[in-house]
């Protein structure tokens, strides 16, 4: 049976597969995805799971229970990645529920449930630029209008899918039904310092964050940089500075989480005065409420802050995804199994990042399970976990697992 040290040893070789050749980056429907399909598929063969690829590109396997066809515990995470990243963000969480089956395979013929897992893809939407597109095609809130959307090199959604070798028509035959499955359970790292400061493995989440991102366009006027005298400037990027300023200084003493993660200037030119500056705006917190609380507090901030400077502003929402609670059925499983390893107060986190849950949610309840990453650095090739945190986690979302399925309903 698969140890937390053979799951380490599958994302050292999963790292590798990478279009990049000095830094891991495997985007959606790349050859480096297909490369780490074939790994994993491998790997799921072995644990007795029958395989396939969905027509969204995500990697799906099987074991049948008692009887063909029953509905699925589904378990799993993402493959794919941000560029330049670590080698544990999604992929540790696919390889442990590889590792969950083959551990539970010779239980799964009495179960009144099948065991599923998944590899997910475009979680991270870092190609297209609209994230959770693989679980969003699993949960049936596909968006035909997506096959347009475009990467860096121009190529369209659709002509990418045909390329890594998906029929764009047959989108829906990946979608699930909510009679089809018995709920979702991932296992993630933590992505955060709260388990480390702690000194907990494992934590289970409360909910995952609903989190909103917004284009601020600050206007003001390209002058000569050194013809206009200060009284004279229109300067879009010092109030663009000063907004930034504002936002941190707002957020940072309550319960949500914002960042400024781009910013263009024009004309960008060093000896002219910045007419225009446009800067992203990534807004968290654990309910819709208190995100939307805090984005109308920060726009009313910066808008008086650019109209003391005599500047406009543009505000437009880019992206909004709902707070999604974990399921207290799927809490409870998570937390005995945490229990099981040796930890009697499993601690509850809620989850400040986005996960595929989000939209597996509109199908069927889901549940995650946190374990502890080094300083909760994620997103960088720095991240870092322990053998004895991923033994942990092996063991509780393995009882999970167990729990959760021979406590589904048992079919008429």
């Amino acid at each position: 049976m698969s140890t937390a040290a053979d799951v380490l040893a599958r994302c050292d070789a999963l790292a590798a597969c990478s279009d990049h050749p000095d830094h891991l980056d495997r985007a959606h429907l790349t050859p480096a995805l297909a490369a780490a399909h074939r790994l994993v598929t491998g790997w799921m063969t072995a644990a007795g799971l029958r395989t396939w690829r969905d027509q969204a590109g995500n990697l799906c396997g099987r074991i049948e229970g008692r009887e063909p066809g029953l509905p699925a515990l589904l378990l799993g995470s993402h493959l794919d990645t941000v560029p330049d990243a670590g080698r544990y963000d999604g992929m540790l969480g696919v390889l442990l529920a590889v590792a969950v089956a083959e551990r539970l395979g010779p239980e799964v013929a009495a179960w009144p449930c099948a065991l599923e897992v998944v590899g997910f893809t475009d979680e991270e939407g870092a190609r297209f630029g609209t994230a959770l597109l693989g679980s969003r095609a699993l949960a049936g809130t596909w968006d035909d209008e997506w096959w347009d959307l475009q990467d860096a090199d121009g190529v369209p959604l659709a002509q990418a899918a045909r390329d890594f070798g998906l029929d764009p028509s047959l989108i829906g035959t990946a979608a699930r039904r909510p009679a089809d499955l018995v709920g979702y359970l991932e296992a993630h790292i933590e992505q955060g310092p709260l388990l480390e400061e702690a000194d907990r493995s494992l934590g289970v989440v409360t909910t995952i964050a609903g989190a909103r991102r917004l284009r601020v366009e600050v206007l003001g006027e390209a002058r000569h940089a050194g013809g206009t005298p200060y009284p004279r400037r229109r300067d879009a990027l010092v109030g663009a500075a000063e907004a930034i300023v504002l936002i941190e200084r707002t957020v940072r003493d309550s319960e949500a989480i914002a960042t400024v993660g781009q910013i263009d200037v024009e004309p960008g030119a060093v000896n002219v005065i910045p007419g225009r500056a446009v800067f992203s705006l990534d807004l968290r917190a654990a309910t819709d409420e208190a995100r939307d609380a805090m984005r109308d507090t920060l726009l009313a901030g910066i808008e008086a802050v650019c109209a003391a400077r005599g500047l406009g502003v543009r505000v437009t929402d880019v992206y909004a995804a709902p707070a999604t609670p974990c399921a207290d059925r799927l809490r409870d499983a998570l937390r005995a199994g945490v229990v099981a390893t040796g930890d009697p107060a499993p601690l509850d986190v809620w989850s400040r990042a986005g996960h595929d849950g989000m939209a597996v949610s509109a199908v069927t309840d889901v549940g995650m399970l946190f374990l502890r990453c080094h300083d909760g650095i994620s997103h960088h090739p720095a991240e870092a976990v322990r053998e004895v945190d991923v033994a942990a986690a092996l063991d509780a979302l393995t009882a999970a697992a167990r729990t959760v399925a021979t406590q589904a309903p048992v079919p008429a």
